[in-house]
C-alpha cells in the first residue's frame, strides 16, 4: 500500500532544486589522484544525478537552479535537454560565478574521495525571484537538496519553493545531502536542516547527517526510531536513515519499518549509490508501490551505479533494474523489522 498519494492531474512528476555540477572521474583507477593523467567529464551534483535517474526511469522531470554562463553551463543544459529534462527554470549566473568542479579519486573499490572546487559556486546564486510558483504547482514532487541550504540566496530560494509546494499540494522530499565544505558552522546546519525537515513529506539521510540535523554528538544514545518518530510527528510520511554498508532502515507513518541490506556486488567506486537509490525509490513512490518495493528497487539501482564509472550516465531504466533484482533474487535485501531496530 502506498504511503503517499499524488495529484495525478499535475503534469510534471518531479522538480528538483539545487546544484548541477561537473564530475571529472579518473580513467586510471586504483591509484591516488596525483597519479591520474586523464579524466572523463560527466554531469554531477546530487540533485542533478537524481534528476537524470528519475528521467531515465521514464518520469517527467524539471530542474530549478543556476549554472555558469560559459561552456560548462552549456554542457549541463545540453545534457538535460538531450534527455528531455526541462531546463526552462535554469538561470545563468550573472557575475562570473562558476560551476562546481569535482575531481574524484578511486583508490580502490571501497576507498574513494573527492577534491572540490566551489569558490563562487554558480548554484548558490539562484534567488527566490527565480522560483516560479506556477512551475512548482504543476509538479507532484519537489525535491530539495540540503547542500542548497548552505548559503544565500540559494537557501531562501529553497524555502520559497517549499512554501509554494505546501500551498499547492506538491509533496516535498528532503535529501539532506551534507557536504562539509559548504557550511560555516554546525549550528547553521542544524537550523536549516531541521527547519526543512519539519516541512517535508519524505526525509532521506545518513545517520551522520541526521546527527547534524539534530545537533547531536557522534557518540549518543538516541536511537534511529526516536529520530524517525520526531520527523513523522512533524508530518513526514517516510523517514529513511542510512548506515552505509550496514544498510538502512525506512520508517513509515503507518508504524511499519523495513531494513534494507546492501547487495554483495563488486564495486568500482564508493560514491553515486545514494543518488541512484533516491531516484529509483522516488520512481516507486510515483508508481504507487509499497515502501518495501520502492526500497528494493532503490537498493538495486544503487548497487548497479557503484559498479559503474559514472554516476549520471550510469543511471538505469526500469527493465534493467528489474533484471538485476531477478538475477540477485537469492539475496533477501528487504526485511520487515521491529520499530525499535538497532543497526
Amino acid at each position: 500500500m502506498a504511503l503517499i498519494e499524488f495529484d495525478q492531474n499535475k503534469p510534471m512528476d518531479i522538480v528538483l532544486i539545487g546544484r548541477a555540477a561537473i564530475d571529472f572521474n579518473p580513467n586510471e583507477i586504483h591509484r591516488t589522484l596525483d597519479k591520474v593523467r586523464t579524466f572523463t567529464m560527466y554531469v554531477g551534483g546530487s540533485p542533478a544525478n537524481i534528476a537524470v535517474g528519475v528521467n531515465k526511469l521514464g518520469k517527467k522531470v524539471g530542474f530549478i537552479g543556476a549554472v555558469s554562463d560559459d561552456q560548462f553551463g552549456d554542457f549541463i543544459i545540453n545534457f538535460f535537454n538531450d534527455r528531455g529534462i526541462d531546463t526552462t527554470q535554469i538561470v545563468r549566473a550573472k557575475n562570473g560565478e562558476k560551476l562546481g568542479l569535482t575531481f574524484t579519486e578511486i583508490k580502490s573499490p571501497t576507498e574513494s574521495s573527492i577534491l572540490m572546487y566551489r569558490n563562487m559556486a554558480a548554484d548558490f546564486v539562484i534567488t527566490p525571484e527565480d522560483v516560479s510558483e506556477e512551475y512548482i504547482a504543476q509538479s507532484k514532487i519537489l525535491l530539495v537538496s540540503g547542500t542548497a541550504l548552505a548559503a544565500s540566496p540559494s537557501r531562501e530560494a529553497c524555502l520559497m519553493a517549499i512554501n509554494y509546494a505546501k500551498k499547492h499540494g506538491t509533496k516535498v522530499i528532503f535529501d539532506i545531502d551534507y557536504r562539509e565544505y559548504n557550511w560555516r558552522s554546525k549550528a547553521d546546519i542544524a537550523v536549516y536542516y531541521s527547519l526543512v525537515g519539519r516541512m517535508s513529506d519524505v526525509i532521506i539521510g545518513s545517520r551522520e547527517e541526521f546527527n547534524l540535523t539534530e545537533y547531536l554528538p557522534e557518540e549518543n544514545d538516541v536511537a534511529d526510531y526516536e529520530i524517525a518518530e520526531k520527523y513523522l510527528n512533524y508530518g513526514n510520511q517516510i523517514v529513511i536513515i542510512k548506515h552505509g554498508k550496514k544498510g538502512s532502515v525506512a520508517y513509515g507513518a503507518d508504524k511499519e519499518a523495513f531494513k534494507v541490506d546492501s547487495y554483495k556486488i563488486k564495486l568500482l567506486k564508493s560514491f553515486g549509490g545514494g543518488d541512484a537509490y533516491a531516484s529509483a525509490f522516488i520512481y516507486g513512490l510515483l508508481e504507487g508501490w509499497s515502501l518495501a518495493d520502492s526500497l528494493r528497487h532503490g537498493t538495486a539501482h544503487a548497487a548497479m551505479v557503484v559498479a559503474s564509472h559514472s554516476c549520471s550516465e550510469a543511471m538505469q531504466d526500469a527493465p534493467a533494474i528489474d533484471a538485476f533484482i531477478q538475477e540477485h533474487a537469492a539475496e533477501q535485501v528487504i526485511t520487515p523489522v521491529e520499530w525499535k531496530v538497532v543497526l
